[in-house]
């Protein structure tokens, strides 16, 4: 029996660790904020048409389902800034995130993504 318990309240430890999220989640005034600091990387993990239909000043594009996100990312992102993650609903970004913070960097994800970004009346480029 104590052999059960013991294995049970390990295994809840574990699923506890496991679903901690590594980076953090803010709304559009803050990632206005942290857009503001030279010291962050923006960065759309949108596809490439969607990147040209609209994103924000600034933002690097990298399509975070491609199958060489990972690759492209480390190649083009210092890991020493913080990288301010978003997509079109945050979906996609917070994934992203989850995968950028297993390689090391401090990510910071855009809660509703570029849709939260426009409802608020925040500005957009197109190229």
């Amino acid at each position: 029996m104590k052999k059960i318990l013991a294995s049970l309240l390990g295994l809840l430890g574990l699923t506890s660790a496991c679903g901690q999220k590594l980076y953090d989640d803010v709304d559009v005034h803050q990632f206005a904020a942290l857009m503001a600091d030279t010291s962050v990387v923006v960065l759309d993990v949108r596809t490439s048409s969607e990147f040209a239909s609209g994103h924000l000043e600034g933002a690097v594009n990298i399509d975070v389902k491609k199958d060489d996100f990972l690759q492209q990312a480390k190649s083009v992102l210092p890991v020493s800034k913080t990288m301010a993650v978003y997509c079109r609903s945050g979906r996609r970004s917070a994934n992203a995130c989850n995968q950028l913070c297993a390689e090391g960097y401090k990510c910071v994800n855009l809660k509703g993504g570029i849709m939260a970004w426009t409802g608020d009346k925040m500005p957009i480029v197109k190229d």
